[in-house]
């Protein structure tokens, strides 16, 4: 079981993710709509991961993400982008990203990701 915090600009985005992973087993213990409020909530909360996405408003998820991971190098992150967003996902993978998930979410495949970047 994993502490998570749940990083999304849509509230329904973020609502879906979290059922997925308390069905899941996992503990979401904050969520965040944009990556300036997550960098804040991540060093308040430490969670074990952060599910990141990679188009919102204030400051964007890669940006969010690297500044999570010079702060807090171990820093655990899985990034969330909509399908065509391939070239971002890369951009993600390079900036230290443990994996990305596809939207719309299939339970399994997070779930998976999840487990994977935990372990």
């Amino acid at each position: 079981m994993a502490k998570i915090l749940v990083v999304d600009d849509a509230a329904f985005m973020r609502m879906m993710l979290k059922d997925i992973l308390t069905k899941g087993g996992h503990e979401v213990v904050g969520e965040a709509e944009n990556g300036l409020v997550a960098v804040e909530k991540f060093n308040q909360l430490r969670p074990d991961l952060v599910t990141m996405d990679i188009t919102m408003p204030e400051m964007e998820g890669i940006e969010a993400l690297k500044l999570i991971k010079s702060q807090n190098p171990s820093a655990k992150v899985i990034m969330c982008s909509a399908m065509g967003q391939q070239h971002m996902v890369v951009q993600a993978i390079q900036a230290g990203a443990r994996d990305f998930i596809v939207k719309p979410f299939q339970s399994e495949r997070v779930l998976e990701s999840i487990s994977k970047a935990i372990n």
